[in-house]
């Protein structure tokens, strides 16, 4: 049976080999066109080819040597499918991460041996035995995937080939300061595999160097991981993103239909269904697919719904099951709390006014008391007034409408926000209803 298609992103610090990773990737599954094969060859003047160019695409990506923004890749094997997103390692660009990490299926952590003193070990907050320590943006990423329930958490430590004769010392002790983290964090860990992303060890082939490392190579890995799925049980949910009219380009003259990918749950004709916010009723006439008209469709696919009679329903509102089967309705409320992780230099402060969306529905709220900030080295909660850029802290938030929102812990599209200031429309931040 098939795998389905894997969406995974490369996270971590600065210069720790993300960008190379997935070059390797690439060029050791022959999925690199010849013409770009040949660019980095010529722009290589016989050195080894880099293999970030791959990725980082813009201008000043290649003059940094950084990865800026977020860049999709995509390639197969006999096996599986795969979607990649190389994140930007740079505190500055974290918000970027956190784009990257919300639509995914596995993060792929990586931790750069060079940069840490692992012959050293300190006292960890909330541990007896003393462990390696770990930089900030690997103990900040994994804390934001961990948050944005990125359901397969790998960490790869990488550039061993640097200290070859140590590379087994160094990997036991990294891979036990990763587990403590982890564990101390509430993070499940799928996996800790040494690599070199410059040389190839332990990316598609077992390291011949190595031979102390019995486990999955990373690419036997994501082929084994699952692709995360959204709840197709209970009542249905769904934002709308586009309304059809009947006589615009295209459509004919076929009714009014409604469209939104499924947040959770399933839809056929017959159904009643209800629309927020004017919490009108109506039966579902017909499902339409990709332009045909279907039986049904569930969680994860976007379908578009004709109504038996007409309503008042634009962008931005929600469609939920009237009457569903062993579920709760559809509950809205404007007082909710919520973890947020802040990506914006100017700090979140309590009675301010910002725009947040939820689904494709904007509506201003404002940030009413922040419980408690998370230290990223201590992983201790503290008291806040303010959260600053890259803090992760628990708010309570009352918006000017009431919204449909549910746990993030319970689906990702429901219980999620962006968070917009409306005096630079800037993103400032990410709300994860708790």
């Amino acid at each position: 049976m098939a795998h389905r298609a894997l969406r995974f992103l490369t996270a971590g610090s600065v210069d720790d080999g993300k960008s190379t990773l997935i070059g390797r990737l690439l060029y050791d599954s022959r999925a690199i066109l010849a013409d770009q094969l040949d660019a980095l060859e010529k722009r290589a003047a016989g050195a080894p080819i880099d293999l970030s160019l791959l990725t980082d695409g813009l201008e000043a990506e290649r003059e940094q040597g950084i990865t800026i923004d977020v860049a999709y890749r995509y390639f197969a094997t006999r096996q599986r499918k795969f979607i990649i997103a190389d994140a930007p390692g740079h505190e500055q660009y974290t918000r970027n991460m956190v784009t990257a990490a919300a639509g995914s299926d596995a993060a792929i952590v990586l931790v750069d041996i060079t940069k840490l003193d692992w012959r050293t070990r300190k006292p960890l907050h909330g541990h007896a035995a003393a462990q390696v320590e770990l930089l900030p943006q690997t103990r900040r990423h994994s804390l934001l995937a961990r948050l944005l329930r990125v359901p397969n958490i790998v960490f790869a430590i990488n550039k061993l080939d640097a200290i070859d004769a140590d590379a087994e010392a160094a990997f036991a002790a990294v891979r036990e300061a990763l587990l403590a983290f982890a564990g101390q964090a509430d993070i499940e860990v799928a996996a800790v595999v040494p690599v070199s992303a410059l040389r190839g060890d332990n990316v598609t082939l077992h390291s011949t160097v190595w031979t102390w490392y019995r486990g999955p190579t990373l690419l036997e890995l994501l082929h084994r991981l699952p692709a995360s799925d959204e709840r197709h049980d209970g009542a249905l949910l769904i934002p709308v993103q586009y309304v059809s009219r009947p006589g615009e380009q295209g459509t004919g003259h076929r009714p009014r239909t409604i469209w939104g990918r499924i947040a959770h749950g399933q839809v056929q004709a017959g159904d009643t269904v209800q629309v927020f916010p004017g919490g009108q009723t109506a039966t579902v006439a017909e499902v339409r697919r990709a332009g045909a008209v279907v039986a049904g469709c569930e969680a994860g696919q976007s379908a578009g719904l004709v109504l038996d009679r007409q309503l008042d329903v634009s962008r931005g509102d929600w469609i939920a099951s009237a009457a569903p089967n062993n579920a709760a309705p559809l509950v809205t409320t404007q007082r909710f709390a919520a973890t947020l992780a802040w990506l914006d230099t100017e700090p979140a402060q309590i009675g301010r006014k910002y725009w947040v969306r939820h689904g494709h529905r904007w509506v201003q709220a404002r940030i009413t008391a922040i419980d408690s900030v998370r230290d990223v080295h201590t992983l201790a909660d503290t008291n806040a007034h303010q959260l600053g850029v890259n803090e992760i802290g628990r708010v309570q938030i009352e918006t000017q409408a009431p919204l449909p929102v549910e746990a993030y812990a319970d689906n990702r599209i429901g219980g999620s926000m962006i968070v917009v200031d409306p005096t630079t429309n800037r993103t400032s931040g990410a709300l994860l209803v708790a």
